[in-house]
């Protein structure tokens, strides 16, 4: 948990409660129903957490803020973003039923209220919002073709509305047709070797009504 204080020193009591629940609540519910490897579980805040929250280093989502997080999976990036951002509308989408089962669990135990998940293919989802969360369900084309049609009008941010992608790797091929993206090094916000070759990728779409 230090480590989160480490790099969000900012943080409200309550969300210093929550996040410090987040462990017990994912051991507890992980022995049940098994969405996190053995070794992430014991490393859950750097590779989870933490992990999930560079997000929060590329932008600041402003409050009313709507957000979708595609294949979340255990509630990976969403869970803990939506404990830093309380008043922005997260949207958890996985075509796993066991995995939410976990999430809601899990946001349940954590008493937030601006959680809500689905258990749907991407595809089938008919909304709009701000940004799409995601951490590498899917190569940049496959997961652009998924969320077509997703991204609202309204622009409110200095970063455009679009795509934020926590990604590993050489990304050069994958993002070759998409000049207007911009990668962020995760080892420009953190120290720890782990985020070495970790990135945010940020995709601008435009809105298709």
């Amino acid at each position: 948990m230090d480590i989160i204080l480490k790099y969000f020193p900012n943080l409200t009591n309550t969300q210093i409660e929550q996040f410090k629940l987040l462990e017990d609540l994912y051991q507890d519910w992980n022995l049940k129903i098994n969405v996190v490897s053995r070794k992430d579980i014991d490393e859950l805040y750097i590779r989870h957490v933490l992990h999930s929250l560079a997000i929060a280093k590329v932008i600041q989502f402003k409050d009313g803020s709507s957000i979708m997080d595609v294949g979340t999976g255990g509630g990976f990036p969403g869970v803990p973003l939506a404990i830093l951002f309380p008043e922005c509308q997260f949207h958890l989408v996985d075509s796993i039923a066991k995995k939410l089962k976990v999430v809601n669990e899990v946001v349940d135990g954590l008493g937030i209220e601006n959680v809500r998940t689905t258990h749907s293919r991407v595809e089938d989802i008919d909304e709009q919002y701000d940004f799409i969360v995601s951490r590498a369900v899917a190569a940049m084309p496959t997961f652009v073709h998924w969320v077509k049609g997703k991204i609202a009008k309204k622009q409110n941010h200095d970063l455009k509305n679009g795509i934020l992608y926590l990604k590993g790797g050489d990304l050069t091929e994958e993002l070759q047709s998409y000049t207007t993206a911009t990668i962020y090094n995760l080892s420009d916000f953190y120290s720890e070797d782990f985020f070495d070759t970790k990135k945010v990728v940020h995709l601008p779409l435009k809105y298709k009504g």
